[in-house]
């Protein structure tokens, strides 16, 4: 039905039939069907690769882009193995080229969504592999990696008709999964028995960086994915809430004749509610802010120009959508959502037990989080020169300085002034420990580095928390111009819910900033003296 509806045409060039759009409509779609049936995007993800192909390729391979949009092929891409997982560039798939221009690839990868299935009828595998036998190409890490075309059944390459022979690429296992079952997740195996045959994108060897496309959108994807999910998980757990009926009013607990009343009505529960609220919120912003980031890319190549800071912008925020997001999303959903239900929670007759074992795989894949966070720090602060970072807190801080919003905001905007201050300095730290790192100082240890690498990833949640905070109180401060006008009675609830989400999560959550601050400035590295054996 997804695919019948077109909606993939979305953003797709319009040389391949596509739709012209901006990522924040894309992603404001999407998050619909990835809150309802994620696998259901995944699995429709060819159209996205043939634009991978399209715009990277030659001739021939736009000509197969068009075959996988025209004719609704699947398609995956085979980065893991076995023995290299997050570490990528240790992959030892191999390619081997062909007298006829092409390669053939052997090897086996590991975890590939969607390599088996029936709903198309063919899967076009975009692989990394290491050429051999090629001067200067190939070698050792992710340099040494190009990326090839490499389809499930051969077909004719004029008509894109199946040929009916199969090409040499094997499902060899399907994992038994904690969640997201529906989608396939597969050991691929190349070259055993038959020929693997691929062809080499765009006929040069770049494909760490042809595959970081993929890898950008698939973040992206993830982190929208995980949102999306706390959000139906926060509202199941509003409608239960809503019918159960539980005890007493507080303040009457002593009376036993008091009536029972719903768990609303309950401090903790509301609590729970509010937090689940301000996040499912907060990271639906930031998605949608990231977007728009992405809309001036869109615009400035549209136009033939450049948009660095629009793209160093969008490349900070990124770890922080899959990273933080997946994070906050996958222990709300666990801690506060699927508890709002109680024992009832637990069961199969909620679908609260499924978002959670449907999300953590979110923290997984596309990058670990703790990937995302030696990203966040080494490429998108240290190699930026911290510009977009700068620009980032810049406007975190006109907004915390501004006097909008009645007053009503005034105690919120100090707490994220704070909370600005305690993340710079949470920076600020590890930066100073990076500094220290350099043997070829003075003083310098290179066992300094261990102190950044347990500073990373608190960085993602810190910045997600601040910048989280920020976007909410942004939309708090419209909510309060709306409210001052005559509203309905239905938007008057919705906006005072914007002003209260706010501020519960600038009260509630921004000061525990303080409390990583004070971690941050006081790591030593002991632990990494620690022996493995006292574990």
């Amino acid at each position: 039905a997804w695919m019948e509806a077109e909606w993939w045409r979305l953003g797709l060039p319009e040389a391949l039939g596509g739709q012209a759009a901006p990522a924040s409509l894309i992603w404001s779609s999407g998050e619909f069907v990835l809150g309802a049936n994620p696998a259901v995007w995944i699995y429709a993800c060819g159209p996205a690769f043939a634009r991978i192909a399209f715009e990277n390729g030659t001739e021939r391979d736009k000509k197969i882009a068009q075959f996988m949009v025209d004719k609704q092929w699947g398609a995956t891409m085979v980065l893991t193995e076995p023995d290299a997982g997050s570490d990528v560039g240790a992959g030892r798939t191999k390619a081997t080229m062909n007298e006829d221009g092409s390669w053939n690839i052997e090897g086996v990868k590991r975890f590939i969504t969607s390599a088996e299935h029936d709903m198309s009828e063919n899967i076009m595998h975009l692989v990394l592999a290491r050429p051999v036998g090629v001067e200067g190409v190939g070698g050792p890490g992710t340099k040494g990696l190009s990326l090839f075309l490499v389809p499930k059944f051969h077909f004719d390459h004029e008509t894109g008709e199946l040929t009916g022979e199969r090409n040499g690429a094997y499902v060899t296992n399907v994992e038994k999964k904690m969640g997201i079952k529906v989608s396939t997740t597969c050991e691929v195996t190349f070259g055993d028995g038959a020929p693997a045959k691929g062809w080499l994108l765009g006929e040069v060897h770049d494909g760490i960086n042809q595959m970081f496309r993929v890898i950008e959108n698939a973040r992206m994807m993830v982190g929208t994915k995980a949102i999306a999910t706390l959000s139906t998980g926060y509202l199941n757990a509003l409608d239960y809430a809503k019918d159960r009926v539980q005890g007493p009013d507080l303040t009457q607990a002593s009376d036993k004749t008091a009536p029972r009343v719903t768990i609303t009505h309950h401090p903790d529960v509301r609590r729970s509610l509010l937090t689940q609220k301000s996040f499912a919120e907060g990271l639906r912003s930031l998605m949608i802010y990231t977007a728009t980031w992405q809309d001036q890319i869109q615009i400035a190549e549209a136009a033939g120009e450049d948009d660095s800071l629009a793209e160093a912008v969008n490349d900070l925020l990124l770890p922080i959508v899959k990273g933080y997001g997946s994070e906050r999303s996958w222990v709300i959903l666990g801690t506060e959502s699927l508890q709002t239900f109680g024992g009832s929670g637990f069961l199969q007759d909620y679908p609260l037990e499924q978002y959670v074992r449907d999300a953590k795989i979110d923290t997984l894949y596309e990058g670990t989080t703790a990937i995302q966070g030696m990203d966040l720090f080494f490429r998108k602060i240290v190699k930026n020169k911290g510009q977009a970072l700068g620009y980032l807190a810049q406007e975190v801080q006109s907004f915390a300085q501004s006097e909008a919003g009645n007053g009503r905001l005034k105690v919120e905007r100090e707490i994220l002034a704070k909370g600005l201050e305690d993340a710079q300095a949470i920076i600020g730290a590890t930066f100073t420990d990076l500094m220290a790192s350099n043997p070829a100082d003075e003083k310098g240890d290179v066992k300094n580095l261990y102190k950044v690498g347990l500073n990373t990833t608190r960085l993602v949640y810190v910045l997600g928390d601040l910048v989280v905070a920020w976007l909410l109180l942004r939309g708090a401060e419209v909510a309060l111009e709306k409210l001052g006008a005559k509203v309905s009675a239905a938007d008057k609830n919705f906006y005072e819910g914007k002003v209260a989400a706010a501020q519960f999560f600038a009260r509630n959550v921004l000061p525990k900033l303080a409390g990583e601050r004070a971690i941050a400035e006081n790591i030593d590295g002991s632990i990494m003296d620690l022996p493995e054996e006292a574990f």
